[in-house]
């Protein structure tokens, strides 16, 4: 049977759990520095939140759990890029962010990175981008 192509061409949305998507919103926005370009109500008591890095085409959905269900900290997989690493490490330290206590450097081809960990305790990770 010959493959077919699946037409699909890049990543748009990652949705992760927001218990209180306010408080996530001012997190992304104000310590990451992201942008909000969707905030609409969905359903009849649910919210659907879109945040974005100022340059980004890829964003993060901030949705409430599923009905019924706790929500529990994940490690995320969504890794975000800077190009200096130790600057975005010390302002988001600074800014009260939950980030690892020193900037990991593993040596080439790896980059410097750090994890860090968002209102819900999501884990994301952040490395630099040359």
């Amino acid at each position: 049977m010959p493959m077919t192509q699946s037409r699909i061409d890049q990543i748009s949305l990652v949705t992760i759990t927001s218990v209180d998507q306010d408080r996530s919103i001012a997190f992304y926005v104000d310590k990451l520095g992201f942008e909000k370009r969707t905030d609409v109500p969905f359903g009849d008591q649910y919210r659907w939140v879109e945040v974005y890095p100022p340059s980004g085409t890829a964003g993060i959905a901030l949705a409430p759990p599923p009905s019924g269900r706790e929500p529990s900290p994940a490690m995320t997989g969504i890794t975000l890029t800077t190009d200096d690493i130790d600057a975005t490490h010390e302002h988001l330290r600074s800014a009260g962010v939950d980030v690892d206590d020193e900037v990991a450097r593993m040596g080439d081809p790896i980059p410097p990175m750090f994890w860090f960990r968002d209102p819900d305790g999501h884990t994301l990770l952040i490395v630099e981008q040359s």
